[in-house]
């Protein structure tokens, strides 16, 4: 089986996880945090997110969608286009921090501070994909699938995040020569990582908290 963490039906045609696909716009550019032992009001505080911009999110389904380019938790929250929306929500130890416009691309090292483990996901409109993974303010580990090679780099990973990768897999793809790594990785281990919900269903069953923060200007 290509993806062992994975079971049927929970990822999307790219190996990407369906709940991810399903709060998405389309052709996203977008950013998945994890971080073990902050909760999600303060996970989102320390990504950017004011206090008192901080609310329940409850999501309508995916279908709400108003157009391609409006991500479910901005349609949730009623954000205009000059905003990213940031959505946390709890999984056990650790708490998720899903970024739909990737503004907070370089969040580990601030989610990790204060003795804390942090994994950042991104991926951007042009299939840039990365895996940033921190412990105590410092990264440990920069993971660009372009230069991903599997199974050597794994060996030097710090144990749960080898473990992720392995949980991960490989989702065959017809760009792929065997055994490459496909640009969904990044996002499938940090999901294996924290042990996140795996289906849409799933994810409306966790308490959300979401943000409206203002995109940074071009140039």
């Amino acid at each position: 089986m290509p993806t062992p963490g994975f079971p049927p039906d929970t990822l999307d045609s790219e190996g990407t996880p369906v709940w991810i696909t399903d709060v998405a716009w389309e052709d996203p550019n977008h950013t998945l945090h994890v971080v073990r032992g902050l909760d999600p009001a303060a996970a989102l505080e320390a990504l950017g997110a004011p206090p008192q911009e901080i609310r329940p999110c409850v999501l309508p389904s995916p279908s709400a969608k108003p157009d391609a380019f409006t991500s479910l938790p901005a349609t949730a929250l009623g954000a205009d286009s000059q905003s990213v929306v940031l959505m946390a929500g709890s999984a056990g130890a650790w708490t998720f921090v899903y970024d739909d416009g990737g503004e907070t691309w370089d969040g580990a090292k601030a989610l990790s501070r204060g003795g804390r483990t942090a994994a950042t996901s991104v991926f951007t409109i042009n299939a840039d994909a990365s895996l940033a993974y921190a412990v105590d303010g410092t990264e440990l580990v920069m993971v660009n699938v372009d230069d991903l090679e599997l199974p050597s780099d794994l060996a030097s990973m710090p144990e749960e995040l080898r473990a992720a990768f392995q949980a991960a897999g490989v989702a065959e793809q017809d760009y792929l020569e065997p055994g490459n790594a496909d640009y969904s990785i990044c996002m499938r281990a940090v999901c294996a990582l924290a042990d996140l919900p795996r289906t849409f269903e799933d994810l409306r069953g966790v308490r959300l908290l979401a943000a409206a923060i203002p995109t940074t200007p071009l140039g």
